[in-house]
C-alpha cells in the first residue's frame, strides 16, 4: 500500500501562502496566523494536501480578517532607539537605558536605569535580548511553579528563548518555553502565558475543555488574551542575529 503523499513545506491557494509543519502529537489541523502575519498550519502526518487544502479554504474568511488585524498591529509597532533615555520595559515597568563609562558587568539594572557600558555600544540589542533571557531564567521558575500548583500539574521543565512569533509553546516532552519578550509585559498578561501553556500539559488541542482549564485557573483570561494581543505591539523585538 502507498503511504500519504509527503506535504509540501509551503501550500499556496489563491492569495494565502500556508507554511505547513508537520506535528506527530497533533490529532487534528491547526491554522495559526503568527504575528510577522503569516499563516502557519499545524498538521497530523495522516493529512494529505487536498485534505488540508479544504481546511484552509473553509477559514478563507476568518484567516484574511486575522491577517488583516496582524497587519495592523505590525504598521503600529514601536521602533526603539539603543541611545541614552529610550525606554524599555521589564515586567510592565519601563526603565530608561543609560550608557556608562565603567563597570564590571556589560549591562544591569542600578537604581532604576538599565546601565551598559560605553564600549559595549555596538552589541546593545544583543546585550538586551541576553538580559531578558537572564531576567526570565530567574524570575519565571518560581511563577511557574506557583501556577502549577494552583492547577494541580508537577511543575514542568522551563526554557527561556527566542520563539520567533510565539509568547509561548509546551513540548512534546512537556518543557514549557517562554519567549524572552514576554518578560516586558505586565505580570497579570505575564501569567496570561503561563498559565496558557501549562493547561496544554493536559490538553494539546485548544479544545472547549482547554479553555475551560485556563479559565478555572485564571478567571478572565479571555479578556486578558485580548489585552495581550494589543500589548504585543509595544514590545521590543529587534533584529539581532
Amino acid at each position: 500500500m502507498e503511504g500519504t503523499p509527503r506535504l509540501p513545506e509551503r501550500l499556496l491557494l489563491s492569495d494565502l501562502e500556508v507554511r505547513v509543519e508537520v506535528a506527530p502529537a497533533r490529532s487534528g489541523i491547526r491554522l495559526t496566523v503568527e504575528r510577522d502575519a503569516t499563516v502557519t498550519a499545524r498538521v497530523p502526518p495522516a493529512v494529505d494536501a487536498d485534505a488540508l487544502a479544504r481546511v484552509i479554504d473553509s477559514r478563507s474568511q476568518w484567516l484574511h480578517e486575522k491577517l488583516a488585524a496582524r497587519r495592523d498591529e505590525i504598521d503600529a509597532r514601536v521602533v526603539k532607539r539603543l541611545v541614552s533615555g529610550e525606554r524599555f520595559a521589564y515586567l510592565g515597568r519601563g526603565y530608561r537605558l543609560r550608557y556608562a563609562d565603567d563597570g564590571p558587568e556589560e549591562i544591569r539594572l542600578v537604581a532604576g536605569r538599565l546601565r551598559l557600558r560605553r564600549d559595549r555600544q555596538a552589541t546593545a540589542a544583543e546585550l538586551l535580548v541576553d538580559w531578558y533571557v537572564r531576567g526570565g531564567r530567574r524570575w519565571l521558575p518560581r511563577r511557574v511553579e506557583g501556577w502549577a500548583r494552583v492547577m494541580s500539574l508537577p511543575n514542568p521543565p522551563l526554557t527561556v528563548r527566542p520563539l520567533g512569533h510565539r509568547w509561548g509553546s509546551c513540548g512534546s516532552d512537556g518543557t514549557v518555553n517562554i519567549h524572552w519578550a514576554t518578560m516586558q509585559l505586565p505580570v497579570d498578561l505575564l501569567d496570561y502565558v503561563l498559565v496558557h501553556e501549562l493547561a496544554h500539559l493536559s490538553h494539546r488541542a485548544h479544545t472547549l475543555e482547554f479553555w475551560r482549564t485556563v479559565e478555572k485557573a485564571l478567571p478572565g483570561a479571555a479578556r486578558r488574551r485580548e489585552q495581550l494581543r494589543l500589548a504585543g505591539a509595544g514590545l521590543w523585538f529587534p533584529e539581532v542575529p
